[in-house]
């Protein structure tokens, strides 16, 4: 999961007669899905001067870590009586409404509120200007272009840094000194509401307006409706919209003539629109996936035991008979999982795979191994230790429901593995989730592979917040 909803725009311009809502938060954190909104600023400009202004404390309804109260002077005390964020909603919907999304470092911000009203099942919709973005292009040559360091080569003073009303009004002020630089004819146009040029005749110009930010899985078409390409996001206008303004090579070009329609179909769960866009793929073999037809996963760490009883790890190509213990889409992905578990695990390089020597490795004359390639240390003393990378390769139970955010706020989506299996996913309401019998009644049955194994795996290795169900099974499911 690369972390915040990126801009709606690569590049931008200042538009004439146009408004502005020039936007700061602070937050107990920087992960939207995680974190909450601790203080709002919201500062109307019409392109010469501040016209309306909205500023407020919020209870986040979580603790404020220490190192953000050391940092924003925000404590739990000065938000214990604040507006939660549904209470200030309404407000900042009808501030911002026919107004430019300003903000420094627009995506971080504008992460957070698009996520804080997600939660509250509205989707919150603002074209988006970043000022870091537009510094660099207008005012180009700095070293560094933080709020903080900006405002000193610009000598702009800041009051009340790290709160939200100081760092907004910093904000408006280098706005302002970027509309001085725009008049004087140093800028670059964007394009009109991010919708590309040079379409195929069949593309309807409106379907980009219609996308998403959402996650979900999207489908290229050709004009005889043949699914050319299948692709996932967690921002399916973002992504999909890259692949028209920024995307480059011979087959990119090629994939874009050909798109006659785009449709998609939204997950809410990032781990749903792994799962989705790997079977999609596999079932109907798009063109332009040539590579994930095959497998998501080209390299695998195969292990075995060799004559003397200690275990062995090698980094192989996946062959799709064999089951590897863990895959990899690179071999020096691969190369580098191996590299630091034989570190952690106080592991034989040789052992492990990493490189080929007749007698002792080098790790054990420096002292590093502990001597299984010499027969020095024994088998269950160095298998203890190996087997724990083999653990960390299955699943913690057989038997699980993962329960992850559904496409709105009153709903989740479920994800079933069985006897070790993948048996697909489905969506029920966040109140009947504990419903044991629901659970299993709601998942719509997929394909069980490799891919979708490391999919889930890696997934629970590297996000938080997802919830695990384990159950017994009263029946072997077909």
């Amino acid at each position: 999961m690369n972390a915040g909803i990126p801009e709606i725009f690569c590049l931008f311009s200042i538009i004439f007669g146009a408004m502005y809502a020039i936007i700061d938060i602070e937050t107990t954190g920087g992960s939207p899905k995680h974190e909450k909104i601790t203080e709002i600023a919201i500062f109307i400009h019409d392109g010469r001067q501040i016209i309306n202004e909205f500023v407020a404390l919020v209870n986040p309804e979580k603790n404020i870590p220490y190192h953000i109260t050391r940092l924003t002077g925000i404590t739990n005390e000065m938000v214990a009586d604040a507006p939660r964020f549904y209470e200030v909603a309404k407000k900042v919907v009808e501030i911002t409404e026919g107004c430019i999304f300003v903000a420094h470092n627009a995506a971080f911000d504008y992460g957070f509120i698009k996520e804080e009203f997600r939660q509250l099942g509205y989707s919150f919709n603002r074209d988006l200007l970043c000022t870091v973005k537009l510094s660099r292009k207008l005012i180009p040559g700095f070293k560094s272009y933080s709020l903080g360091n900006l405002c000193k080569n610009l000598q702009i003073n800041i009051d009340n840094r790290h709160r939200a009303a100081g760092d907004a009004l910093a904000t408006v002020k280098v706005f302002e000194r970027l509309l001085s630089v725009q008049n004087s004819g140093n800028f670059i146009s964007a394009k009109k509401d991010g919708i590309p040029s040079n379409l195929h005749p069949s593309l309807d110009p409106s379907v980009f307006k219609n996308l998403p930010e959402e996650a979900g899985v999207y489908y290229f078409m050709n004009e005889n409706q043949n699914i050319i390409y299948i692709g996932k996001s967690n921002n399916l206008r973002h992504r999909v919209l890259s692949h028209f303004n920024g995307a480059k090579g011979r087959r990119a070009g090629q994939m874009r003539e050909e798109t006659a329609a785009i449709s998609f179909e939204t997950t809410g769960s990032e781990l749903v629109a792994l799962l989705l866009e790997s079977d999609e793929i596999k079932k109907h073999k798009p063109k332009y996936n040539r590579a994930q037809r095959r497998s998501l996963y080209r390299y695998g760490i195969f292990t075995y035991t060799d004559q003397s009883g200690y275990c062995n790890f090698r980094i192989l190509k996946t062959n799709g008979k064999e089951s590897p213990l863990f895959c990899f889409t690179s071999h020096a992905e691969a190369l580098s999982f191996m590299e630091n578990q034989c570190r952690l695990k106080t592991l034989c390089p040789k052992l492990c795979g990493l490189y080929e020597s007749e007698g002792a490795c080098f790790s054990y004359h420096v002292h590093q191994c502990l001597g299984a390639c010499k027969g020095v240390e024994p088998p269950a003393s160095y298998n203890s230790r190996a087997d724990e990378i083999c653990e960390t390769g299955k699943f913690e139970h057989k038997n699980f429901f993962l329960i992850d955010r559904g496409r709105h706020r009153e709903e989740s989506v479920v994800i079933k593995v069985e006897a070790g299996i993948y048996r697909g996913f489905g969506y029920l309401g966040n109140d009947t989730c504990n419903d044991m019998e629901l659970l299993h009644d709601c998942i719509k049955p997929f394909t069980d592979n490799r891919d979708v194994h490391n999919i889930i795996r890696r997934y629970l290795r590297t996000q938080n917040g997802i919830k695990m169900i384990p159950f017994v099974p009263s029946h072997v499911s077909s």
